[in-house]
């Protein structure tokens, strides 16, 4: 049976402060536990409705449907919900591509575009303090266990700029046509906030403008969603990686 103490503490770990506090996030579902499990990302408790995982019993809390559902933040939890501990970020390979967020708010922007690191290959994130942090429950769900094998990093991300050698990419509605851009496979890729795009402060950095252009005859979409627009700009990073 759940105490006071574990529902209070599961609970506190929706805001970020507690979460940075307690230095614990939750991870909700079966295949995102199991992610986590086979990485090196310490569990601090996991509680279950069935016998589907094998930990040390002293952090295993066998519970019933209606106390997961009391401890869930989904609207129809899926078996588990485990606490882990935050891990260190881990330097990053500045040898490589490397994509940079500039203030991104929505957790499932952010969790979709982690997936898309992964998918593509790029080791690290790096995201402006004022991203939304990469632990928040729904960003952990929407990046359906890619978070062990991206690194995110958290820093002002005009200094780290500043302090990169190489080439600074940004996505922009003015830029230059991508499809007829040259692109390296080592920089930085920086992708801008949803509403606001790339800070003017960030944009002063940036070395070489993108633009996704539009093909449809009406032109009356304003943008593409940050996420989707990740997606395709890494997908023409990697292709002329393999075709160079």
């Amino acid at each position: 049976m759940l105490s006071k103490n574990q529902i209070k503490l599961i609970k506190s770990l929706a805001q970020k402060k507690y979460r940075q506090q307690q230095g614990l996030f939750i991870v909700e579902g079966i295949k995102g536990i199991n992610e986590f499990l086979n990485s090196d990302v310490e569990l601090h408790a996991l509680y279950t409705t069935q016998d589907l995982f094998k930990v040390h019993n002293d952090v295993l809390f066998n519970i019933s449907e209606a106390e997961l559902k009391k401890i869930s933040s989904l609207k129809n939890p899926n078996t588990a919900l485990a606490i882990f501990k935050i891990p260190k970020s881990k330097s990053i390979n500045k040898n490589a591509l490397i994509v940079a967020l500039d203030a991104i708010r929505d957790p499932g922007n952010l969790g979709t575009i982690i997936r898309l690191c992964d998918w593509y290959g790029i080791t690290d994130l790096v995201c402006s303090n004022n991203t939304v942090d990469c632990f928040n429950p729904k960003v952990v769900q929407a990046t359906m266990g890619s978070l062990t094998r991206v690194n995110v990093s958290y820093t002002a991300l005009d200094d780290f700029i500043l302090n990169y050698q190489g080439a600074i990419f940004g996505t922009y509605m003015d830029g230059e046509n991508i499809y007829h851009s040259e692109l390296p496979t080592t920089g930085v890729i920086i992708m801008g906030n949803e509403a606001n795009g790339i800070s003017e402060e960030i944009s002063k950095t940036v070395s070489k403008r993108l633009s996704i252009p539009q093909f449809g005859s009406h032109n009356e979409t304003e943008s593409l969603n940050v996420a989707t627009a990740t997606a395709i700009v890494l997908s023409e990073f990697k292709r002329r990686s393999i075709e160079t």
